[in-house]
């Protein structure tokens, strides 16, 4: 069922309503084949490229739509509604141009950033390391400049959309300076030295490739590193404040697709000659639902609402993913509880809801790390 918003202005009415047309028309045939499959679907993200939705939070003059961040992740939650995939690979594409759009300088922006953003170059956003996930401030993969280059080495661990993008903003050590000996820079996936690794073989989001890259005396212009070196650490903690919150958005998308199969199903379902719906046991189970799926959605938006208004959002943040891909979990779990037998076999999407719910604990910082984010905060007062 369609949720009930209050957008700001009317443009932001039609951009809800493009999205959720969008996925009815091109989306939602075919998530449940594609996913079975692990067909990555790349198409869909081109045309979501063409109407302007992989660059909406950027700016008109770089190809952007220049819309809120309120606006934004409300899209990226219609998108998750229908496929998950779809919309975390959004995400994941707008958190990889995030550097190159905040800290890159003008030439930079102007050369690279709208095809980026238009959806002809597809992103990824290469942090994490096998034996530095956590705790980025580890890593070990390093860049060492020879002339007019670096010379990277090293291997990055779970990158989304490793093996299918177009460029990846990659963080990388270019001294010994512990956190602030990292850097940023902004490769492109066919360069020689760059190799992405088969598949991780996931629980959900089966149809999103994640896997290691490998990096072999690749070798990257130094005008491609973004902002200034030793600076790179600072900007991958400050892109991953803003794609918490789009993940917080997907797990609500999730989370209320899973709500609306479970009243649906609730409402048709009969026992003892009335609807199920109508028993406490399962008006109790789908109220909580519902009370979680739209505490998520207030906190995700009371975040967003402060990054457009340049207030600190770094905690809220860390909240909204915390609350929301908690939320998830839950709302899909009790999903599968209301369908019974049914909810268990893939005839029914929410055992896939399920599935997919885990990861949204774990990317863009573990649960675990969120609460430790929101703990320093308390401690700095």
């Amino acid at each position: 069922m369609p949720v009930d918003r209050m957008l700001p202005n009317t443009e932001a009415e039609d951009l809800v309503a493009l999205a959720r047309d969008l996925c009815q028309r091109e989306l939602a045939p075919h998530a449940s084949t594609a996913e079975a499959e692990s067909r990555f679907p790349r198409e869909a993200l081109r045309l979501f490229g063409k109407v302007g939705m992989l660059g909406l939070p950027y700016p008109h003059g770089l190809g952007g739509g220049a819309q809120p961040y309120e606006v934004y992740l409300q899209v990226l939650e219609e998108i998750a509604a229908t496929w998950l995939t779809v919309a975390e690979s959004i995400s994941v594409h707008v958190m990889a141009c995030y550097p190159l759009a905040t800290f890159g300088t003008d030439a930079q922006r102007e050369r690279w950033l709208p095809d980026m953003i238009g959806g002809d170059l597809l992103g990824g956003y290469a942090l994490s390391e096998p034996h530095a996930g956590s705790d980025p401030a580890s890593m070990t993969t390093r860049a060492v400049l020879d002339g007019k280059e670096y010379v990277v080495n090293g291997t990055k661990a779970w990158i989304t959309h490793a093996g299918v993008a177009d460029f990846y903003t990659l963080m990388t050590r270019t001294s010994d300076d512990g956190a602030n000996g990292i850097s940023c820079l902004l490769t492109e996936s066919d360069s020689p030295g760059l190799s992405a690794a088969p598949r991780e073989r996931t629980m959900g989001l089966t149809g999103s490739p994640v896997a290691q890259l490998r990096l072999e005396d690749l070798r990257v212009p130094a005008d491609r590193r973004i902002g200034e070196e030793g600076a790179g650490l600072k900007i991958a903690l400050s892109a991953l404040d803003s794609g918490r919150l789009g993940i917080a958005a997907c797990a609500v998308g999730l989370a209320q697709a899973a709500l609306d199969e479970a009243v649906t199903y609730a409402k048709g379902r009969s026992q003892f000659g009335k609807a199920i719906i109508s028993f406490q046991g399962l008006e109790f189970l789908l109220a909580d639902m519902a009370a979680a799926v739209e505490s998520a959605r207030a906190t995700y938006l009371e975040a967003a609402r402060r990054r457009d208004r340049g207030l600190p959002f770094g905690r809220l943040a860390a909240v909204a993913k915390l609350v929301a891909t908690d939320a998830a979990m839950k709302v899909t779990t009790d999903a599968v509880q209301v369908l019974g037998g049914a909810g268990y076999t893939r005839d029914f999407p929410v055992e896939r809801y399920m599935r997919e719910a885990k990861v949204l604990q774990i990317f863009e910082g573990t649960n675990q790390i969120q609460r430790v984010v929101i703990a320093r905060h308390l401690a700095q007062g």
